[in-house]
């Protein structure tokens, strides 16, 4: 039996129609091994980075510092890489919970943006080179490849800081300021190196 929704059939026999749905497409994976940073540039190692899709997903899996209380960071490029200053304006929350009995749903001013063209924060709290710190997270960037609107991204963390004294998931939203195309992104720690972890690029269709 199949489903149908405004004369048009989604579901039949267990498969979907064409033009309904996509499909997520692995690009890339880098590993950190006391990485300074972990950057992926459009037409380098296989990385694809431009107008094939309109959107691009982001997984982060247990993102470690080497260097204690840092915040793990991200900036784009206009020019493959060469620069990683493009404005951007952002906002964010989280919820958090403290090993204190202190925990709430809050704005969280410290990881907004104003147009400014340094890197965005990830996490709410700094977190620690103890091996019980650490984080992990998605975030999607929209139609990079577009040279005439900016590029929206959004992004949500899980992360366990400061030697477990805060649990914190924070969710921030926001867009690079560029109406160029963004064809390459760095992560990377706000001081030291990135201890371990992996990032994995898809392109949704």
């Amino acid at each position: 039996m199949g489903l149908i929704s405004a004369a048009s059939t989604i579901f039949d026999a267990g498969s979907m129609s064409a033009g309904f749905g996509g499909s997520m497409t692995f690009i890339k994976k880098l590993t950190a091994s006391s990485s300074a940073n972990l950057s992926f540039v459009d037409g380098s190692g296989g990385v694809v980075l431009d107008s094939t899709f309109k959107e691009y997903l982001f997984t982060f899996k247990n993102i470690h510092p080497a260097t204690d209380n840092v915040d793990f960071t991200f900036n784009v490029s206009i020019d493959s890489g060469s620069n990683y200053n493009v404005a951007k304006t952002t906002t964010a929350f989280h919820a958090f919970m403290g090993g204190y009995g202190n925990e709430a749903l809050a704005y969280y001013a410290a990881a907004d943006l104003a147009q400014g063209t340094g890197t965005q924060k990830f996490q709410g709290f700094a977190i620690s080179n103890e091996n019980s710190s650490g984080l992990s997270a998605t975030m999607s960037l929209f139609n990079p490849g577009s040279s005439t609107f900016v590029k929206h991204f959004n992004l949500r963390c899980s992360s366990l800081s400061n030697g477990e004294s805060y649990a914190s998931d924070t969710f921030i939203g926001g867009y690079a300021n560029t109406t160029s195309a963004v064809d390459a992104i760095q992560f990377k720690m706000s001081s030291g190196n990135i201890d371990a972890g992996d990032i994995c690029l898809y392109g949704i269709a």
